[in-house]
């Protein structure tokens, strides 16, 4: 008899795991967990958002004032585009400068005036719409 009742709580308790795992198995199928019927059915979940990259691409004015900003700057030492060699023998091309630290450190240096360790460097500074631009210049140039 003991034996019996512990067969049948163990059924009981199986049938309602069944049960539970049947009701989970139908509503996931249902139309309350499915996709909208107006979502795109071949796109991945992790693919890129269209209005995400625009949003990350820079402006094309910028790119150019960064440019000409660079090149009127720092184009008599530094190489500033995507080839070239730099002037001045030990100055760096700007297209390499992502390979010894993010762009994005140089913000608060060319909005501050830049001061190198070398008396042939001039001080510069830009206000934040030129470090904006030349930002997105120089992340545009980079090589890997």
């Amino acid at each position: 008899m003991i034996a019996f009742r512990r067969f049948a709580a163990g059924a009981i308790v199986s049938i309602a795991i069944l049960a539970a795992a049947g009701a989970f198995a139908a509503l996931s199928a249902s139309s309350a967990l499915a996709a909208p019927k107006d979502a795109p059915k071949d796109v991945p979940k992790n693919a890129p958002n269209a209005a995400a990259d625009e949003q990350d691409q820079p402006d094309p004015e910028d790119l150019k004032l960064g440019e000409q900003l660079l090149t009127r700057d720092c184009a008599s030492c530094h190489a500033v585009g995507r080839t070239g060699v730099s002037p001045h023998k030990g100055a760096p091309a700007f297209r390499t400068l992502g390979q010894r630290y993010p762009i994005e450190s140089l913000e608060e240096a060319l909005g501050e005036g830049i001061m190198s360790g070398h008396p042939d460097m001039p001080e510069f500074n830009f206000d934040a719409d030129q470090v904006g631009a030349i930002i997105d210049y120089l992340k545009s140039i980079q090589t890997r």
